[in-house]
């Protein structure tokens, strides 16, 4: 079930709660014929809107501890096969400067959250005040913190 929402074998056994084996799990469990068969039935049943939710609740609620290692790890220490296990789903963009330095964008929780409001309202869901509890609050903290509302 997690894979038909993520689309990534390491964090759907991780988030299935088998640990540090995680990756190599999820490749095995991949490799199963009677697993593909479930997610290719999961996906069928689950509506377009329900993938961009899923997305869209990825980058707001996602985690971002592995863009953080990323950006304190050496490059010469960056392997590949790390770098394929970073959960890196809310990185829209990853640049290394002249110095060295490691610049890391990413996509807006806020503007996430906006959309995933905009869908609740259009569909009757019953998120929508949690929805819109946690967006005021962001919008609070923005303003709190910086004296500026930021255009939200």
């Amino acid at each position: 079930m997690h894979y038909a929402v993520t689309r990534n074998a390491r964090e759907s056994a991780a988030r299935a709660g088998f640990g540090v084996l995680s990756e190599l799990i999820g490749m095995r469990l991949l490799a199963r014929e009677e697993v593909r068969e479930l997610i290719e039935a999961l996906e069928k049943q689950r509506p377009r809107e329900g993938a961009v939710r899923a997305g869209l609740e990825r980058l707001a609620f996602g985690g971002i501890s592995d863009a953080i290692r990323l950006l304190f790890t050496d490059v010469a220490e960056l392997e590949p096969e790390i770098l394929d296990s970073m959960e890196l789903f809310c990185v829209s963009e990853i640049k290394r400067q002249k110095g060295g330095a490691v610049e890391i964008k990413f996509f807006d929780r806020l503007k996430a959250f906006e959309k995933l409001l905009s869908i609740s309202e259009e569909h009757g869901s019953g998120a929508v005040p949690f929805y819109q509890a946690v967006l005021e609050g962001a919008k609070n903290l923005y303003t709190e913190q910086d004296g500026e509302n930021f255009g939200i």
